[in-house]
């Protein structure tokens, strides 16, 4: 037997086309929900970044299913909304179903993403839900007095410096803030509701009131479709199929979890940077992840 006789021989045999096993091709969904890259190792999730993973998992010949993997404890809610936007619009034109798979957590920003598929299952140590929006920031208006620092602030706007850090908090502020968080607060709820239906088991103050609960209570209450992994579900609904893992393309120095700032950077961005990494960080520590 020949070199290529023998290497022929230890490849599968294909078959008929017709014959070929169906695609489930997956997602992974991994990170903080942000606009901006971020030099943390678990990464960041916006619709820049997705787009062309997303893409190219609808474009798979064969395809049975997509599969959403998320592990994220949330985000901006206007990235949230734009990649699954998005994911709706491709499921829509492929005609295909769409799976979620949480991990660890799929909180806040992270179950708005969920909320695309058209199936929801979790593990049952996953943390899910968190239906509820969130703001923070700190008063540092007395930072600059101790170090002899005067600010000088213009502006032309009465409302322009809304918030001000530096700037004692004004009661006024805080009401306008409060109104545009109850805003979006109805829109993730309104989305939830659009998505998951029916299946809803619960009223608006226990599932909307931004409890995080484990993977079987949320079967419970109807936020997910059931206990299970993705090789558990897809190996029972598709038998034999070819699991299809896209992920999008990093670059070298977020693959070593190094930001550009902190090599490139000037002093400010430097510091923006680490500022950044500590947000991330406690979006995951809330969550004790």
């Amino acid at each position: 037997m020949s070199v290529t006789e023998k290497l022929a021989a230890r490849l599968p045999i294909l078959g008929n086309q017709g014959e070929r096993a169906p695609v489930v091709a997956v997602v992974r969904l991994h990170g903080v929900i942000t606009p901006t890259p971020s030099p943390m190792a678990r990464g960041a999730l916006n619709l820049q970044s997705l787009d062309s993973a997303l893409t190219k998992a609808f474009e798979h010949d064969r395809l049975a299913a997509v599969a959403l993997l998320i592990n994220s404890p949330g985000g901006s809610p206007t990235q949230s909304a734009l990649i699954a936007g998005r994911v709706r619009e491709l499921a829509d034109e492929k005609k295909v179903p769409v799976l979620a798979f949480c991990e660890d957590t799929a909180a806040s920003g992270g179950y708005w993403l969920a909320c695309a598929a058209d199936e929801i299952y979790a593990h049952g140590t996953s943390m899910v839900g968190s239906i509820g929006v969130i703001n923070s920031g700190f008063g540092l208006e007395n930072v600059l007095e101790r170090f002899g620092v005067q600010r000088r602030l213009h502006t032309a706007g009465t409302s322009k410096s809304r918030l001000d850090p530096f700037s004692p908090e004004k009661a006024e502020d805080v009401v306008w803030l409060r109104g545009i968080l109850d805003q979006l607060h109805g829109q993730f709820t309104d989305w939830v509701k659009q998505r998951r239906g029916d299946k809803l088991r619960g009223t608006d103050e226990e599932l909307f009131n931004g409890e995080v609960w484990l993977g079987a209570r949320a079967a419970e209450l109807g936020l997910i479709d059931g206990v299970g992994t993705l090789r558990q579900v897809v190996t029972k609904r598709w038998k034999g199929a070819e699991i299809a893992v896209t992920e999008p393309k990093k670059p070298l120095l977020a693959k070593l979890g190094i930001g550009a700032s902190a090599l490139f950077g000037s002093p400010a961005d430097k510091i923006l940077g680490a500022v950044e990494a500590v947000e991330h960080r406690a979006w995951w520590s809330r969550l004790g992840l």
